[in-house]
Protein backbone atom coordinates (compact mmCIF):
# COMPACT_ATOMS: atom_id res chain seq x y z
CA UNK A 1 0.00 0.00 0.00
CA UNK A 2 1.15 3.55 -0.50
CA UNK A 3 -0.02 6.60 1.15
CA UNK A 4 0.53 10.40 3.32
CA UNK A 5 1.56 11.65 6.24
CA UNK A 6 -1.10 13.23 8.52
CA UNK A 7 -1.90 15.09 11.42
CA UNK A 8 -2.82 14.72 15.04
CA UNK A 9 -5.67 12.16 15.57
CA UNK A 10 -9.09 12.08 17.85
CA UNK A 11 -7.01 13.90 21.03
CA UNK A 12 -3.78 15.62 20.13
CA UNK A 13 -4.42 18.93 22.15
CA UNK A 14 -5.68 16.81 25.08
CA UNK A 15 -2.67 14.91 24.90
CA UNK A 16 -0.06 17.96 24.80
CA UNK A 17 -1.79 19.11 27.78
CA UNK A 18 -1.70 15.76 29.50
CA UNK A 19 1.76 14.92 28.56
CA UNK A 20 2.93 18.61 30.03
CA UNK A 21 2.34 20.45 26.24
CA UNK A 22 1.82 24.26 26.59
CA UNK A 23 -1.21 24.74 27.92
CA UNK A 24 -4.89 23.86 25.98
CA UNK A 25 -7.80 24.16 28.59
CA UNK A 26 -10.09 21.90 29.31
CA UNK A 27 -12.63 20.49 26.65
CA UNK A 28 -13.27 24.00 25.09
CA UNK A 29 -12.50 25.48 21.77
CA UNK A 30 -10.14 28.17 21.08
CA UNK A 31 -10.03 30.42 18.42
CA UNK A 32 -8.08 32.85 17.09
CA UNK A 33 -9.11 35.80 14.20
CA UNK A 34 -7.47 37.35 10.99
CA UNK A 35 -8.75 40.54 12.14
CA UNK A 36 -9.23 42.27 8.53
CA UNK A 37 -7.45 45.61 7.76
CA UNK A 38 -10.54 48.66 8.84
CA UNK A 39 -9.65 49.28 5.09
CA UNK A 40 -11.54 46.21 3.91
CA UNK A 41 -12.69 44.06 6.66
CA UNK A 42 -16.67 44.99 6.14
CA UNK A 43 -16.31 43.74 2.69
CA UNK A 44 -14.14 41.04 3.23
CA UNK A 45 -15.43 37.38 2.72
CA UNK A 46 -15.78 36.04 5.88
CA UNK A 47 -14.35 32.24 6.55
CA UNK A 48 -14.19 29.58 9.37
CA UNK A 49 -11.63 27.37 9.62
CA UNK A 50 -11.35 24.28 11.49
CA UNK A 51 -8.38 21.94 13.30
CA UNK A 52 -6.84 20.20 15.98
CA UNK A 53 -3.85 21.46 17.83
CA UNK A 54 -1.35 20.26 15.89
CA UNK A 55 2.03 21.19 13.35
CA UNK A 56 0.37 20.62 9.80
CA UNK A 57 -1.84 24.28 10.21
CA UNK A 58 1.23 26.44 11.60
CA UNK A 59 1.51 28.50 7.65
CA UNK A 60 -2.00 29.56 8.67
CA UNK A 61 -0.88 30.81 12.07
CA UNK A 62 1.74 32.79 10.87
CA UNK A 63 -0.56 34.21 8.25
CA UNK A 64 -3.04 35.62 10.69
CA UNK A 65 0.60 36.05 12.93
CA UNK A 66 1.66 38.47 9.53
CA UNK A 67 -1.50 39.68 8.74
CA UNK A 68 -1.84 37.57 5.25
CA UNK A 69 -5.37 37.13 5.46
CA UNK A 70 -6.45 40.37 5.81
CA UNK A 71 -3.77 41.94 2.67
CA UNK A 72 -6.07 39.36 0.72
CA UNK A 73 -9.02 40.72 1.84
CA UNK A 74 -10.46 37.69 3.70
CA UNK A 75 -11.92 37.51 7.55
CA UNK A 76 -10.52 34.40 8.74
CA UNK A 77 -11.42 32.87 12.27
CA UNK A 78 -9.25 29.05 13.06
CA UNK A 79 -10.89 27.44 15.64
CA UNK A 80 -9.21 24.52 17.52
CA UNK A 81 -10.85 21.81 18.52
CA UNK A 82 -9.97 19.46 21.26
CA UNK A 83 -10.96 15.66 19.22
CA UNK A 84 -11.46 14.67 15.81
CA UNK A 85 -14.65 13.74 16.93
CA UNK A 86 -15.52 17.71 17.62
CA UNK A 87 -13.93 19.12 14.50
CA UNK A 88 -16.12 16.24 12.42
CA UNK A 89 -19.37 17.47 14.52
CA UNK A 90 -18.14 21.64 13.68
CA UNK A 91 -17.90 20.52 9.76
CA UNK A 92 -21.06 18.50 9.77
CA UNK A 93 -22.89 21.89 11.39
CA UNK A 94 -21.61 24.11 9.01
CA UNK A 95 -20.02 25.64 12.26
CA UNK A 96 -16.90 25.53 10.33
CA UNK A 97 -16.11 26.27 6.34
CA UNK A 98 -13.06 24.42 5.56
CA UNK A 99 -11.20 21.98 7.78
CA UNK A 100 -7.48 20.51 8.48
CA UNK A 101 -7.91 16.88 8.22
CA UNK A 102 -6.67 13.28 6.99
CA UNK A 103 -8.01 11.44 4.05
CA UNK A 104 -9.23 8.53 6.07
CA UNK A 105 -11.18 11.34 8.30
CA UNK A 106 -12.21 13.34 5.04
CA UNK A 107 -13.04 9.61 3.35
CA UNK A 108 -16.13 9.35 6.23
CA UNK A 109 -17.59 11.72 6.01
CA UNK A 110 -18.24 11.78 2.34
CA UNK A 111 -19.30 8.27 2.97
CA UNK A 112 -22.01 9.77 5.65
CA UNK A 113 -23.51 12.05 3.39
CA UNK A 114 -21.60 15.55 4.34
CA UNK A 115 -20.68 17.80 1.46
CA UNK A 116 -17.03 18.16 1.70
CA UNK A 117 -13.63 18.02 -1.08
CA UNK A 118 -10.54 17.79 -0.82
CA UNK A 119 -8.74 21.05 -1.69
CA UNK A 120 -4.62 21.04 -1.19
CA UNK A 121 -2.49 18.59 0.81
CA UNK A 122 -1.35 20.46 4.37
CA UNK A 123 1.42 18.40 4.78
CA UNK A 124 3.09 15.37 3.71
CA UNK A 125 3.49 15.78 -0.15
CA UNK A 126 6.33 13.87 0.73
CA UNK A 127 8.09 11.11 2.97
CA UNK A 128 10.07 13.48 5.11
CA UNK A 129 7.05 15.69 5.29
CA UNK A 130 5.37 15.10 8.75
CA UNK A 131 6.02 11.94 11.34
CA UNK A 132 4.30 8.76 12.12
CA UNK A 133 5.86 5.89 13.94
CA UNK A 134 5.71 2.72 16.07
CA UNK A 135 7.49 2.95 19.63
CA UNK A 136 8.61 0.86 22.27
CA UNK A 137 9.15 1.43 25.43
CA UNK A 138 12.81 2.42 27.41
CA UNK A 139 13.05 -1.11 29.12
CA UNK A 140 11.69 -3.23 26.12
CA UNK A 141 13.82 -6.11 24.50
CA UNK A 142 11.78 -5.17 20.94
CA UNK A 143 14.23 -4.19 18.56
CA UNK A 144 12.46 -4.39 15.40
CA UNK A 145 9.68 -4.83 13.78
CA UNK A 146 9.10 -8.42 13.24
CA UNK A 147 9.55 -9.04 17.06
CA UNK A 148 6.20 -7.35 17.24
CA UNK A 149 4.38 -9.90 14.79
CA UNK A 150 1.94 -11.38 16.98
CA UNK A 151 1.94 -9.18 19.49
CA UNK A 152 -0.56 -6.28 20.60
CA UNK A 153 0.39 -3.00 19.57
CA UNK A 154 -1.31 0.45 21.26
CA UNK A 155 -3.38 2.13 17.91
CA UNK A 156 -6.64 3.08 17.29
CA UNK A 157 -8.70 1.57 14.67
CA UNK A 158 -10.07 3.32 11.73
CA UNK A 159 -7.48 6.03 11.69
CA UNK A 160 -4.25 7.29 9.99
CA UNK A 161 -2.07 5.45 12.45
CA UNK A 162 -3.21 2.40 12.04
CA UNK A 163 -2.88 2.38 8.21
CA UNK A 164 0.84 3.83 9.00
CA UNK A 165 1.21 0.96 11.37
CA UNK A 166 -0.36 -1.83 8.72
CA UNK A 167 1.99 -0.86 6.00
CA UNK A 168 5.11 0.14 8.17
CA UNK A 169 4.44 -3.70 9.72
CA UNK A 170 3.51 -5.40 6.38
CA UNK A 171 6.46 -3.95 4.41
CA UNK A 172 8.66 -5.25 7.49
CA UNK A 173 7.45 -8.70 6.27
CA UNK A 174 5.12 -9.08 8.73
CA UNK A 175 2.08 -10.93 7.48
CA UNK A 176 -1.32 -8.93 7.80
CA UNK A 177 -3.02 -12.28 9.93
CA UNK A 178 -0.30 -11.43 12.18
CA UNK A 179 -0.59 -7.42 12.68
CA UNK A 180 -2.14 -7.23 16.00
CA UNK A 181 -4.70 -3.99 17.84
CA UNK A 182 -4.87 -2.93 21.37
CA UNK A 183 -7.19 -0.98 21.28
CA UNK A 184 -6.33 2.49 22.74
CA UNK A 185 -7.59 5.45 20.88
CA UNK A 186 -6.55 8.15 23.46
CA UNK A 187 -3.27 9.32 22.29
CA UNK A 188 -2.42 9.98 26.39
CA UNK A 189 -3.13 6.90 27.43
CA UNK A 190 -1.77 5.13 24.50
CA UNK A 191 1.78 6.79 24.35
CA UNK A 192 2.06 5.92 28.79
CA UNK A 193 0.65 2.42 28.37
CA UNK A 194 4.32 2.12 25.78
CA UNK A 195 6.10 3.50 28.45
CA UNK A 196 4.88 1.78 31.60
CA UNK A 197 5.14 -1.61 29.39
CA UNK A 198 1.47 -2.23 29.72
CA UNK A 199 1.78 -2.51 25.84
CA UNK A 200 4.76 -3.83 23.78
CA UNK A 201 4.65 -1.01 21.26
CA UNK A 202 2.50 2.07 20.43
CA UNK A 203 1.50 3.86 17.06
CA UNK A 204 1.86 7.40 17.53
CA UNK A 205 2.46 10.80 15.77
CA UNK A 206 5.68 13.29 15.37
CA UNK A 207 5.06 14.83 19.06
CA UNK A 208 4.79 12.24 20.88
CA UNK A 209 7.77 9.97 18.83
CA UNK A 210 9.71 13.72 20.04
CA UNK A 211 8.52 13.34 23.67
CA UNK A 212 9.30 9.56 23.90
CA UNK A 213 12.36 9.41 22.80
CA UNK A 214 13.42 12.87 24.51
CA UNK A 215 12.15 10.18 28.21
CA UNK A 216 14.22 6.96 27.20
CA UNK A 217 11.82 5.36 24.59
CA UNK A 218 12.83 3.82 21.01
CA UNK A 219 11.36 4.36 17.74
CA UNK A 220 11.84 1.56 15.67
CA UNK A 221 9.68 2.81 12.52
CA UNK A 222 8.59 5.33 11.36
CA UNK A 223 7.38 6.61 7.91
CA UNK A 224 9.37 9.52 6.67
CA UNK A 225 11.98 7.17 4.14
CA UNK A 226 10.53 5.02 1.42
CA UNK A 227 7.12 5.12 0.42
CA UNK A 228 5.10 8.38 1.79
CA UNK A 229 2.34 7.15 3.85
CA UNK A 230 0.43 9.47 5.11
CA UNK A 231 -0.59 13.67 4.70
CA UNK A 232 -2.30 15.87 6.36
CA UNK A 233 -5.42 17.26 3.89
CA UNK A 234 -7.21 20.76 3.65
CA UNK A 235 -11.34 20.29 3.00
CA UNK A 236 -13.97 22.47 2.16
CA UNK A 237 -17.46 22.64 2.52
CA UNK A 238 -18.72 22.72 -1.26
CA UNK A 239 -20.49 25.31 -0.83
CA UNK A 240 -17.36 28.06 -0.31
CA UNK A 241 -16.57 29.33 -4.04
CA UNK A 242 -13.59 28.43 -5.83
CA UNK A 243 -12.63 32.53 -5.73
CA UNK A 244 -12.49 32.07 -2.23
CA UNK A 245 -10.44 29.05 -2.17
CA UNK A 246 -8.11 30.42 -4.69
CA UNK A 247 -7.12 34.08 -2.39
CA UNK A 248 -7.07 31.13 0.63
CA UNK A 249 -4.43 29.20 -1.85
CA UNK A 250 -2.45 32.16 -2.11
CA UNK A 251 -2.20 32.90 1.36
CA UNK A 252 -1.14 29.58 1.96
CA UNK A 253 1.75 29.73 -0.48
CA UNK A 254 2.42 33.14 0.93
CA UNK A 255 2.89 31.75 4.49
CA UNK A 256 4.60 28.27 3.13
CA UNK A 257 7.36 30.52 1.50
CA UNK A 258 8.31 32.65 5.08
CA UNK A 259 7.91 29.45 7.00
CA UNK A 260 10.40 27.14 4.63
CA UNK A 261 12.35 30.32 3.79
CA UNK A 262 13.48 30.64 7.61
CA UNK A 263 11.75 28.12 9.99
CA UNK A 264 13.07 29.16 13.23
CA UNK A 265 11.51 32.52 13.40
CA UNK A 266 7.97 30.88 14.09
CA UNK A 267 8.96 28.01 16.81
CA UNK A 268 7.24 30.40 19.26
CA UNK A 269 4.01 30.23 17.21
CA UNK A 270 4.01 26.65 16.70
CA UNK A 271 5.22 26.08 20.07
CA UNK A 272 1.90 28.18 21.42
CA UNK A 273 -0.39 26.61 18.71
CA UNK A 274 0.49 23.12 18.59
CA UNK A 275 0.69 22.63 22.36
CA UNK A 276 3.82 20.85 22.00
CA UNK A 277 5.30 19.37 25.40
CA UNK A 278 7.67 21.50 27.19
CA UNK A 279 10.17 18.37 27.05
CA UNK A 280 10.77 19.05 23.29
CA UNK A 281 10.04 22.69 22.37
CA UNK A 282 12.72 23.77 21.63
CA UNK A 283 13.80 21.26 20.00
CA UNK A 284 10.82 19.45 17.87
CA UNK A 285 12.01 20.10 13.94
CA UNK A 286 9.97 22.47 12.07
CA UNK A 287 8.95 20.72 9.10
CA UNK A 288 8.98 21.93 5.63
CA UNK A 289 5.39 22.65 4.11
CA UNK A 290 4.21 22.30 0.71
CA UNK A 291 2.38 24.71 -1.49
CA UNK A 292 -1.59 24.61 -2.20
CA UNK A 293 -1.83 21.43 -4.52
CA UNK A 294 -4.43 19.06 -4.91
CA UNK A 295 -4.31 15.67 -3.33
CA UNK A 296 -3.06 13.08 -6.02
CA UNK A 297 -4.60 10.13 -6.89
CA UNK A 298 -2.27 8.02 -5.51
CA UNK A 299 -2.65 9.55 -2.19
CA UNK A 300 -6.24 8.96 -2.16
CA UNK A 301 -7.12 5.58 -4.06
CA UNK A 302 -4.38 3.19 -1.05
CA UNK A 303 -6.16 5.08 1.76
CA UNK A 304 -9.90 4.26 0.51
CA UNK A 305 -8.91 0.61 -0.60
CA UNK A 306 -7.47 0.11 3.08
CA UNK A 307 -10.41 1.47 4.26
CA UNK A 308 -12.78 -0.94 2.19
CA UNK A 309 -10.50 -3.73 3.38
CA UNK A 310 -11.43 -3.12 7.12
CA UNK A 311 -14.76 -2.05 6.86
CA UNK A 312 -14.52 1.28 8.07
CA UNK A 313 -16.23 2.90 4.79
CA UNK A 314 -20.08 2.83 5.01
CA UNK A 315 -20.04 2.96 0.99
CA UNK A 316 -17.66 2.71 -2.18
CA UNK A 317 -15.48 5.97 -2.31
CA UNK A 318 -13.51 7.04 -5.64
CA UNK A 319 -10.75 9.42 -5.75
CA UNK A 320 -13.45 11.62 -7.89
CA UNK A 321 -15.87 11.47 -4.86
CA UNK A 322 -13.07 13.42 -2.60
CA UNK A 323 -11.03 15.22 -5.13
Amino acid sequence: MITRRAFVIATAASAAALLGGCGASGGATSSASSGASSGGSDAGESVSIGTLATEDLLPYWVAIDQGLFAKAGINVSITTFQSATELIAGVASGEVDLAMTDIMVAASMVASGIDIKLKWVTLGATADQGRFGIMVGPNSSVQKLTDLAGVPIGVGSNTILEYVMDNLMESAGVPADKIVVEEIQKLPMRYQAMVSGEVAAAALPGSLLALGEANGCRTIADDTTGENLSSSVMVAQSKVPDSTIAKLEQVWDEAVALVNANPEAYRATLVANANLSDAVANTYPISTYPSAERPTEAMVAPVLSWMQSKGYLTKPLTYTDLV
